[in-house]
Protein backbone atom coordinates (compact mmCIF):
# COMPACT_ATOMS: atom_id res chain seq x y z
CA UNK A 1 0.00 0.00 0.00
CA UNK A 2 0.72 3.18 -0.60
CA UNK A 3 0.51 5.29 2.61
CA UNK A 4 0.07 8.26 1.07
CA UNK A 5 -2.42 7.52 -1.63
CA UNK A 6 -3.52 4.44 0.29
CA UNK A 7 -3.51 2.97 -3.51
CA UNK A 8 -3.20 -0.95 -3.13
CA UNK A 9 0.25 -0.98 -5.38
CA UNK A 10 1.18 -4.92 -4.83
CA UNK A 11 -0.59 -7.68 -4.04
CA UNK A 12 -0.24 -11.78 -4.55
CA UNK A 13 -1.91 -14.67 -3.54
CA UNK A 14 -1.53 -18.38 -3.10
CA UNK A 15 -2.14 -21.83 -1.02
CA UNK A 16 0.51 -20.40 1.03
CA UNK A 17 2.57 -17.40 2.92
CA UNK A 18 6.26 -18.51 2.13
CA UNK A 19 8.71 -15.77 1.16
CA UNK A 20 7.96 -15.84 -2.78
CA UNK A 21 4.46 -14.60 -1.75
CA UNK A 22 5.23 -11.33 -0.28
CA UNK A 23 8.11 -11.32 -3.20
CA UNK A 24 5.52 -11.53 -5.66
CA UNK A 25 3.56 -8.84 -4.12
CA UNK A 26 6.75 -6.15 -3.78
CA UNK A 27 7.63 -7.26 -7.46
CA UNK A 28 4.39 -6.20 -8.60
CA UNK A 29 4.23 -2.63 -6.59
CA UNK A 30 8.19 -2.44 -8.19
CA UNK A 31 6.88 -2.54 -11.69
CA UNK A 32 3.92 -0.43 -10.80
CA UNK A 33 5.81 2.51 -9.41
CA UNK A 34 9.86 2.61 -10.52
CA UNK A 35 10.50 3.82 -6.59
CA UNK A 36 13.34 5.55 -6.25
CA UNK A 37 16.15 4.49 -3.31
CA UNK A 38 14.33 6.52 -0.97
CA UNK A 39 11.50 4.51 -0.48
CA UNK A 40 10.88 3.22 2.91
CA UNK A 41 9.17 -0.24 3.09
CA UNK A 42 7.45 -1.13 6.55
CA UNK A 43 6.77 -4.53 7.61
CA UNK A 44 5.60 -7.06 10.52
CA UNK A 45 8.55 -8.89 12.07
CA UNK A 46 7.09 -11.70 9.83
CA UNK A 47 9.72 -14.48 8.46
CA UNK A 48 8.55 -13.76 5.21
CA UNK A 49 10.14 -10.52 5.58
CA UNK A 50 13.18 -11.34 7.31
CA UNK A 51 14.07 -13.86 4.69
CA UNK A 52 16.98 -13.57 2.95
CA UNK A 53 15.28 -13.55 -0.58
CA UNK A 54 12.66 -10.90 0.48
CA UNK A 55 15.96 -8.49 1.87
CA UNK A 56 17.97 -9.41 -1.31
CA UNK A 57 15.24 -8.00 -3.39
CA UNK A 58 14.78 -4.79 -1.42
CA UNK A 59 18.56 -4.19 -1.36
CA UNK A 60 18.32 -4.62 -5.40
CA UNK A 61 16.30 -1.97 -5.57
CA UNK A 62 17.76 0.63 -2.94
CA UNK A 63 14.41 -0.01 -0.40
CA UNK A 64 14.72 0.76 3.00
CA UNK A 65 12.94 -1.94 5.26
CA UNK A 66 11.40 -0.88 8.42
CA UNK A 67 10.18 -3.52 11.09
CA UNK A 68 8.09 -2.69 13.88
CA UNK A 69 8.58 -4.00 17.45
CA UNK A 70 7.37 -7.20 18.30
CA UNK A 71 4.10 -7.05 19.54
CA UNK A 72 3.94 -3.35 18.57
CA UNK A 73 -0.05 -3.24 17.15
CA UNK A 74 0.02 0.37 15.85
CA UNK A 75 2.84 -0.06 12.97
CA UNK A 76 0.72 -1.83 10.65
CA UNK A 77 -2.56 -0.31 11.53
CA UNK A 78 -3.29 1.16 8.14
CA UNK A 79 -2.62 -2.32 6.28
CA UNK A 80 -4.82 -3.93 8.65
CA UNK A 81 -7.73 -1.76 8.40
CA UNK A 82 -7.28 -2.55 4.75
CA UNK A 83 -7.39 -6.33 5.40
CA UNK A 84 -10.29 -5.73 7.73
CA UNK A 85 -12.11 -3.75 5.19
CA UNK A 86 -11.33 -6.76 2.37
CA UNK A 87 -12.51 -8.97 4.55
CA UNK A 88 -16.03 -7.27 5.44
CA UNK A 89 -17.05 -6.14 2.06
CA UNK A 90 -15.89 -9.11 0.15
CA UNK A 91 -14.69 -12.10 1.52
CA UNK A 92 -17.31 -12.56 4.20
CA UNK A 93 -20.10 -12.36 1.42
CA UNK A 94 -18.50 -14.69 -1.16
CA UNK A 95 -17.41 -18.24 -1.59
CA UNK A 96 -15.09 -19.72 -4.24
CA UNK A 97 -15.11 -22.82 -5.22
CA UNK A 98 -11.60 -22.40 -6.97
CA UNK A 99 -8.63 -20.78 -5.96
CA UNK A 100 -8.68 -19.10 -9.33
CA UNK A 101 -11.71 -17.60 -9.09
CA UNK A 102 -10.72 -15.75 -5.19
CA UNK A 103 -8.30 -14.46 -7.37
CA UNK A 104 -10.24 -12.58 -9.91
CA UNK A 105 -12.89 -11.30 -7.39
CA UNK A 106 -9.82 -10.34 -5.52
CA UNK A 107 -8.56 -8.25 -8.28
CA UNK A 108 -11.42 -6.83 -9.50
CA UNK A 109 -12.18 -5.61 -5.53
CA UNK A 110 -8.36 -4.36 -5.38
CA UNK A 111 -7.56 -2.98 -8.92
CA UNK A 112 -10.92 -1.91 -9.80
CA UNK A 113 -13.32 -1.27 -6.94
CA UNK A 114 -10.52 0.00 -3.87
CA UNK A 115 -8.28 1.83 -6.05
CA UNK A 116 -10.35 3.82 -8.38
CA UNK A 117 -13.86 4.10 -6.61
CA UNK A 118 -13.66 3.29 -2.93
CA UNK A 119 -13.83 6.68 -1.44
CA UNK A 120 -11.21 7.19 1.91
CA UNK A 121 -12.07 9.89 4.49
CA UNK A 122 -8.11 9.94 5.07
CA UNK A 123 -8.02 11.47 1.72
CA UNK A 124 -10.67 14.05 1.62
CA UNK A 125 -13.16 11.22 0.68
CA UNK A 126 -11.39 10.44 -2.64
CA UNK A 127 -10.66 7.34 -3.98
CA UNK A 128 -6.64 6.82 -4.34
CA UNK A 129 -6.67 7.15 -7.85
CA UNK A 130 -8.86 10.25 -7.59
CA UNK A 131 -5.85 11.33 -4.69
CA UNK A 132 -3.52 10.46 -6.95
CA UNK A 133 -4.65 12.52 -9.89
CA UNK A 134 -5.07 15.74 -7.84
CA UNK A 135 -1.83 15.39 -6.78
CA UNK A 136 -0.13 15.02 -10.09
CA UNK A 137 -1.80 18.24 -11.74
Amino acid sequence: MDLYSRRIVGWAMDAHLEGSLVEGALKMAIRQRDPGSDLLHHSDRGSQYACNDYQDLLKAHGILLSMSRTGNCYDNAVIKNFFDTLKTELIHHCSYPTRNQAKHNLFEYIEVFYNRERIHSPLGYLSPQDCEDLWSN
